[in-house]
């Protein structure tokens, strides 16, 4: 993993979240090398014990944000209350916005995240996840 050319990305989360590394590994690499996103970047989520990704997809302009897990492990609803508190933050007039700054993703209503989940076969599925009930579009 150290010769891999994301390592010197990722090591300060590899260390820090040793138990989220492999799900880390496994969908930065993805991202950045199989889909080709740009602006990728990697951002801390102590909430949730790991490193997050933000970036945007290929001849798009809207930033968004995967948070990994690996298949083996147990969320829950309070887990991803906390990726959502420390990606988006709310206003005191209950309008959302990015805690890092203001973007497309943060300005959608309502404001989502996509969960990637890894398997030990190399597999990712990736789940658009927003809070609440959201009507789907027709």
């Amino acid at each position: 993993m150290e010769l891999h050319p994301s390592f010197p990305v990722l090591s300060p989360f590899i260390s820090k979240y040793p138990r989220s590394s492999a799900s880390l590994f496994q969908t930065y690499n993805d991202i950045v090398y199989a889909q080709q996103w740009q602006d990728v970047e990697v951002l801390d989520l102590e909430s949730c014990s790991r490193g997050a990704i933000k970036g945007k997809k290929r001849d798009t302009e809207e930033m968004l944000y995967v948070v990994p897990c690996s298949l083996s492990e147990t969320l829950s609803f309070g887990w991803l209350q906390g990726a959502f508190a420390q990606i988006f933050r709310t206003r005191s007039n209950g309008e959302e916005f990015l805690a890092a700054e203001q973007d497309s993703t943060a300005g959608a209503n309502p404001p989502f995240i996509y969960l990637a989940i890894t398997t030990q076969d190399a597999s990712i599925v990736y789940y658009k996840l927003s809070q609440g009930i959201v009507k789907p579009p027709v």
